[in-house]
């Protein structure tokens, strides 16, 4: 099988760069529309890594646009119906960015990210070995690590500015963020998105531990899931033929590189460590093969 080629950064001549996120290349369109371009860089720890994942940026869409499509009746999502030749018309930035690009309406981002946990694991496990709760939820005594929870919980986080941490906070301290009535919203329907995609997962034999939502708001007011939904870099996916309570299971997302880097004398500050080829060899496969069983 061809390995597939690695975009670090994309570059088009014809659309304004808005911003380079931690993996996404924005640009503006018009006054409703952005680009989103799904590069292979990877952000560890808030870091962007020097090195690229092949073809992670094509996996990541892919999977969302699947998601996107699969929990409509749930939410809308920010996709537009305006086709990426009519955008970008010259074909090869065209080809540059084929597979990985998206087009969709500008909304306003909420400023809190939406994080739901079923497993006990990562920074949940952390905190909930020190306190029995997670986020100031409180759970059970005697779980173990990577335990399913009675049920899925809700730890909301503010947004941080790319090289700065996200901060988790309480349900209650998103209330003043968003009003109680848009709060409550995101995180009834944050619980749903993540129960039936964790079901549908199982089947196909990934468990999704945990993962993280964003929302935007049109003009009007209403209510629209953006970035991406349910992927290898903003969840936790688990093999369940390899899943064990007690131990961190092996992994189809970046966790993976962030066990490699825990074994590193790094103090997960800028700049990011350089990645031996093995390790994002390894990776990109490991999102194929993710991709491929939600898909197929």
């Amino acid at each position: 099988m061809t390995a597939p080629s690695a975009l670090f950064e994309s570059s088009l001549s014809q659309l304004k760069l808005r911003t380079r996120g931690k993996v996404r290349d924005i640009y503006e369109v018009d006054d409703e529309h952005l680009l989103i371009v799904t590069t292979d860089r990877l952000s560890a720890f808030d870091v962007i890594l020097p090195n690229p994942i092949p073809g992670k940026g094509q996996v990541l869409t892919s999977v969302s646009n699947f998601w996107f499509d699969k929990m409509r009746s749930v939410i809308p999502n920010h996709l537009s119906t305006l086709s990426l030749e009519s955008i970008v018309p010259n074909a090869e930035e065209r080809a540059q960015i084929e597979g990985r690009a998206i087009i969709v309406k500008k909304l306003n981002p909420l400023p809190v990210e939406a994080i739901v946990r079923g497993y006990l694991i990562g920074s949940g496990w952390k905190d909930y070995q020190k306190s029995g709760s997670v986020c100031g939820i409180e759970l059970p005594k005697g779980l173990q690590q990577a335990q399913q929870l009675p049920e899925a919980i809700y730890t909301p986080s503010t947004k941080a500015a790319v090289g700065d941490h996200d901060e988790n906070i309480p349900f209650a301290e998103t209330i003043p963020l968003l009003g109680e009535e848009m709060a409550t919203r995101v995180r009834d329907i944050s619980i749903k998105l993540y129960t039936e995609a964790a079901e549908y997962a199982k089947q196909r034999g990934i468990i999704i531990a945990d993962t993280k939502f964003e929302f935007g708001l049109d003009a009007q007011g209403e209510l629209f899931l953006i970035d991406e939904a349910l992927t290898p870099d903003s969840s936790r996916f688990w093999p369940a033929d390899q899943y064990q309570v007690g131990i961190s299971p092996p992994s189809f997302d970046k966790q993976f590189i962030r066990d490699y880097l825990e074994t590193l004398d790094w103090d997960k500050t800028a700049p990011g460590p350089e990645l031996p080829e093995e390790i994002t060899t390894t990776s990109s496969q490991k999102y194929q093969e993710a991709m491929h069983k939600l898909l197929d």
